[in-house]
């Protein structure tokens, strides 16, 4: 492991707006966090919305300056890249921002049902192939999970330049009669129609203005950076998670 490296996790438990405990205090059993996002940590009773697979942390640090009226947490295992985002949030007094380093298999042990307002995934493993299907993000067993710490009607965002891993979300959604809220497989193709209808998708429809819409879609992570130079289209899903639709596979992934 490298100097810098071992210098960011010795930082990182520094950092009051981390929790970081080790799996074996919360491997099937609750956190003292769990349902207590807001009256423990935020001290407020603002909206709760999680970035998975935060990595470095620009969503989690980007939207909670675009939206300080909501709490954000961005959740990932690797602390030395939750380092860059934890650091941001702390220079920056980001009030609203806290980060969780564990694994999002564990994430039932620190959230309680209908904690959760809001859920985004920035180009999240996409785990390619059929076969590793249940390791995506957004396969059956994550979103069960995902439908009990949400409210009822809980808005998901996946980001992403994985065609099959965008259609295989789709196509879930699709076929167990979720409601998308926007759709494309080019995110930053022009239009200002485009423009308004993903403003209505982001943070629970809220109406947003068109200046508002811009901050948000110049939010880049550092991959999604190299994937634009490159030419890549980026694709965008947003869709409504319902406690009374137990999610099942959707069978024959679809073109």
């Amino acid at each position: 492991m490298g100097k810098n490296k071992i210098a960011r996790w010795a930082e990182l438990g520094t950092f009051p707006n981390v929790i970081q405990p080790a799996a074996e205090d919360v491997s099937g059993k609750p956190h003292p966090v769990r349902g207590n996002w807001r009256r423990d940590i935020f001290r407020n009773d603002n909206p709760v919305v999680l970035e998975l697979a935060c990595g470095r942390g620009e969503y989690t640090t980007s939207l909670s300056s675009i939206f300080p009226g909501r709490n954000f947490i961005g959740i990932d295992i690797k602390g030395a890249r939750m380092w860059r985002g934890a650091k941001t949030a702390s220079e920056t007094g980001l009030s609203n921002t806290a980060f969780l380093r564990t694994r999002i298999e564990f994430i039932s042990s620190f959230f309680a049902e209908d904690e959760v307002d809001e859920i985004w995934m920035i180009f999240p493993d996409p785990h390619p192939g059929k076969r590793n299907s249940n390791k995506r993000l957004t396969c059956p067993w994550f979103l069960e999970k995902y439908r009990v710490i949400m409210k009822d009607g809980g808005l998901i965002h996946l980001k992403t330049d994985n065609f099959e891993l965008f259609n295989y979300t789709r196509n879930l959604a699709l076929s167990n009669s979720l409601e998308i809220l926007f759709e494309t497989s080019d995110l930053y193709s022009p239009g200002a129609a485009k423009m308004a209808e993903v403003g209505k998708a982001w943070s629970g429809g809220e109406a947003q203005e068109n200046t508002r819409t811009e901050r948000i879609l110049g939010i880049r992570t550092h991959y999604e950076d190299i994937f634009l130079k490159d030419g890549m289209k980026i694709c965008h899903l947003a869709f409504r998670l319902e406690k009374d639709k137990k999610i099942s596979d959707a069978g024959k992934e679809k073109g």
